[in-house]
């Protein structure tokens, strides 16, 4: 008999493959798969959370209410990297340790950001939908060759699109709290204040956490001061982006194109965005690759059995 049960709510968690539900099985753990066709989620975790040891955690929020309905519950293993949805005070308190899995998608989430600046760039979705329209269009873009790339928080994530764009031969400026002097000196980064990054940049990406302090970094304030052919991709996490703001500069002209993977509202099938030739819209998919679904399987697995077996893990979140 198991002697842990895992609830498990991520939804890509075991569809490339089974090493991390073997992992989980081999360490003692059953393992149940929440899935949507059975219900909303978060119905189903209130009814089945208050019997699990861990849970390897989506999107979902995770305040004290719930977790206190677990009185087994040791670990909250987050498969991705943000936990803003996870009361982490309650959590401490409870006695619940919260995980995460750095580097495991950092270049999935990599990839899609540079996609998504090609897509702004070259109005590839507006000219895609044009010729299956029966309409074609060819509206002018703007080259990524040679501009300035404006990195928002020069994490694992960050700085893997910065590396990207040495490619087009992009001046590369980071706003971070921490430099980094090996990433300055091998992609030739200079790290400047948040204004600075803002006025100078013809692309900016996010890769900041949601915090009080980053939650609408950019508003009608920055976009105001922003190139008027600029550029903004956050790949990060909805709320550090103003959508009303960003809406009506869109609109106006104020800069060119935005791309957002990331929204408040989760998906923004409601959100006037959508109505914005130039704005694009993906559903939070920068992990949506095979090897970023194994990768974080394996290591949200290995995080949910290091603190069931032994009580701690080398990613909690502090």
């Amino acid at each position: 008999m198991a002697e842990y049960k895992v609830l498990v709510t991520a939804r890509s968690f075991g569809t490339v493959d089974d090493l991390a539900v073997k992992l989980l099985q081999q360490n003692g753990c059953e393992v149940k798969k929440l899935e949507v066709k059975d219900g909303p989620i978060a119905e189903q975790l209130r009814r089945e959370l208050p019997g699990a040891d861990a849970v390897i955690a989506g999107l979902e929020d995770y305040d004290r209410e719930l977790m206190a309905s677990a009185a087994n519950l040791k670990v909250i293993s987050r498969y991705g990297v943000g936990y803003d949805k996870v009361d982490l005070k309650a959590a401490a308190g409870l006695q619940i340790k919260v995980t995460v899995t750095p580097g495991a998608n950092g270049d999935s989430v990599a990839d899609l950001a540079v996609a998504l600046m090609l897509s702004c760039a070259r109005n590839i979705v507006v000219m895609d939908n044009g010729i299956k329209g029966s309409d074609q269009v060819r509206p002018s873009g703007v080259e990524m060759w040679g501009k300035t790339l404006g990195v928002v928080g020069a994490g694992r994530i960050g700085k893997g699109v910065a590396r990207r764009c040495t490619g087009f031969d992009m001046r590369i400026l980071c706003h971070d709290q921490f430099e980094d002097e090996n990433f300055k000196k091998a992609c030739g980064a200079e790290y400047v204040d948040l204004e600075t990054l803002i006025r100078e940049s013809d692309f900016i990406t996010i890769h900041s956490p949601l915090t009080p302090e980053t939650e609408n970094m950019f508003g009608a304030e920055q976009f105001k001061i922003m190139k008027k052919d600029a550029i903004l991709v956050n790949t990060a996490r909805g709320g550090i982006v103003d959508e009303e703001a960003l809406y009506d500069a869109l609109k106006s002209g104020e800069i060119r194109a935005a791309a957002l993977d990331a929204t408040v509202h989760e998906p923004p099938y409601d959100s006037p965005l959508c109505t914005l030739p130039n704005c694009i819209l993906t559903p939070h998919a920068g992990a949506a690759t095979k090897e970023a679904v194994s990768k974080m399987g394996l290591m949200a697995a290995q995080n949910a059995v290091d603190v069931l077996t032994g009580g701690s893990c080398a990613y909690e979140v502090k």
